[in-house]
């Protein structure tokens, strides 16, 4: 069987993408996030002034309204949640692997690299205000799945792979490298052929570059090209959004024969 007959298939249906190959492995960085395995990940689009809390039972009646049911022997796999209309979900395929993204960029997280002078490492991070960020606007979701059998440290490496192919392509379409709400879910099947490493140099990686990159670029122009909107210039033009303009303190790590004076 050919990778491309053997790929991970999805459908939509009433606002849900299912993306599935039977015993995946996977590993996701969404709300209920961590390594399962599962016939199957889902991207669900909530609808705009969404405020659910219950995410579990939401995500469950959402898949049974959809008629997603999980088997009674197939536990619920990962699922991932976004203010993108799935309808504007679009796919890659490359080699051994292929992914689905949905991509908005409504609520944007800016990284400057020249943050404002006054803002350093002295600023209480613990005390930065996060309840004005509304979970689910926007968002860029990718979920990513490869036909080999990835060791357990290639399978994390994954998730670097794609968020770095993410952000590279969000900062050529929009000048951002993602937003406040971004998730990546990867998977693998463990009984393909044995797969040490995930980095770009290899073929699992590349392939992954290659379809995240054009399946959010895809997503993207579905979203905004094809519509009526359009993504916004700056963190002040959208309607939610971060800056990190706060400076760190840079420092050399001691030399084992130094001394290391305490910290205050």
């Amino acid at each position: 069987m050919t990778d491309a007959e053997s790929a991970y298939r999805a459908i939509r249906r009433d606002g849900v993408l299912q993306v599935s190959r039977p015993d995946t492995e996977w590993l996701s960085t969404g709300w209920n996030g961590g390594r399962c395995t599962a016939d199957c990940a889902y991207n669900v689009s909530v609808p705009e002034g969404w405020e659910r809390t219950d995410l579990g039972a939401y995500v469950d009646e959402r898949l049974e309204r959809a008629e997603f049911e999980p088997t009674a022997a197939d536990a619920t796999g990962p699922a991932l949640l976004t203010g993108v209309d799935i309808d504007d979900a679009r796919g890659a395929r490359c080699g051994p692997v292929t992914a689905y993204a949905t991509a908005g960029v409504s609520n944007p997280a800016a990284l400057p690299m020249e943050p404002e002078p006054g803002n350093d490492a002295d600023s209480d991070m613990d005390d930065t205000d996060v309840s004005g960020l509304e979970p689910g606007r926007g968002t860029v979701n990718v979920i990513v799945g490869t036909t080999r059998a990835l060791a357990p440290g290639a399978l994390a490496n994954l998730i670097a792979v794609a968020a770095e192919a993410k952000a590279a392509t969000l900062l050529s379409e929009t000048g951002f490298p993602g937003t406040t709400t971004d998730a990546v879910v990867v998977g693998h099947d463990p009984a393909g052929q044995p797969v040490d490493f995930s980095g770009s140099g290899t073929a699992v990686g590349a392939a992954t570059r290659a379809c995240v990159r054009d399946a959010v670029r895809a997503s993207l122009r579905a979203h905004y090209t094809d519509t009526e909107m359009t993504p916004p210039a700056s963190v002040a033009d959208a309607t939610y959004g971060v800056s990190t303009d706060a400076r760190a303190a840079v420092f050399r790590p001691p030399a084992a024969d130094e001394a290391v004076e305490p910290e205050s």
